[in-house]
């Protein structure tokens, strides 16, 4: 099909149609429930979270449409502990700032498999997410996270190449709303302290300087193998440091370590306020 073909078609008349609202209200306050119903109209998405990277700080949400049922599971939890260990903020950490990418192209290889998974997804009954990445400035990014739950229907190879399709308009668009409301966020995200010090100090006292890189790894879903290829050493040594590291912090398996962590997380929190 031409581009010319493409476009005289009726559906795209009234597709075009909506896309030029949005664009038009692209710099106003209601903006981000705008993006919502347009997207809406191209992937059928369960869940919507539209947040904001500055650095290592802690995300700052301008946008959901969570009911108030899944609302401390789903946001109160992430953005006050959980969202260290999230592929996301992880991505955006590792300079990612456009495009959209789904979550298992992203995350480490056992993730599924994680404490954090079974924890913020499946507790929510998340199957899937894609997201929408935009640097709208020099120190922050936008990522607009769409989830899938896992009685829905699963996210088709189309749809994600719809999504990937239209990311640069949605980049493009989030900038020039950032351009006109990011100031009343500014003063919100610059004072919300990164809690990197949990993972900098997560069983400092007892572990030494490779077990607690080994520690991180694992919380975040990498496997035994992923670990030691990120740190150049072998599988052996690996779970050599794994069982020093349950034997010192006095823990015997993943769920443990996991909730041992967000206490720590919870503990810095709390003094840095």
């Amino acid at each position: 099909m031409t581009v010319t073909e493409l476009l005289a078609n009726s559906a795209s008349h009234e597709w075009h149609r909506r896309l030029a609202r949005l664009i038009q209200g692209a710099g106003s306050v209601g903006f981000p429930q705008a993006l919502e119903r347009t997207l809406r109209e191209l992937v059928a998405f369960d869940t919507i979270l539209i947040n904001t990277y500055r650095g290592r700080h802690r995300p700052l949400l301008i946008h959901d449409d969570y009911p108030p049922h899944h609302r401390e599971q789903g946001i109160e939890r992430y953005l006050s502990e959980a969202y260290l260990l999230d592929p996301f903020f992880s991505a955006v950490c590792e300079g990612r700032d456009h495009g959209a990418h789904r979550l298992r192209e992203l995350a480490p290889d056992r993730f599924e498999s994680s404490e954090y998974y079974h924890h913020y997804y499946r507790a929510l009954g998340l199957d899937d997410e894609v997201g929408i990445f935009a640097r709208v400035s020099t120190e922050v990014v936008i990522v607009v996270s769409l989830g899938f739950r896992d009685e829905a229907p699963p996210l088709t190879r189309r749809a994600l190449l719809a999504l990937r399709h239209i990311s640069p308009v949605v980049e493009v668009l989030l900038a020039e709303y950032w351009k006109w409301q990011g100031a009343q966020f500014q003063a919100d995200l610059e004072a919300r302290p990164p809690v990197e010090a949990a993972f900098e100090s997560f069983g400092r006292e007892v572990l030494t300087e490779r077990e607690q890189e080994i520690t991180r790894l694992l919380l975040a879903g990498h496997s035994t193998k992923s670990a030691a290829r990120e740190l150049d050493i072998s599988d052996g040594t690996v779970k050599v440091h794994r069982k020093h590291i349950y034997q010192r912090l006095n823990v015997s398996s993943q769920a443990q370590l996991f909730r041992l962590f967000l206490d720590h997380v919870a503990l810095i929190s709390r003094q840095q306020h």
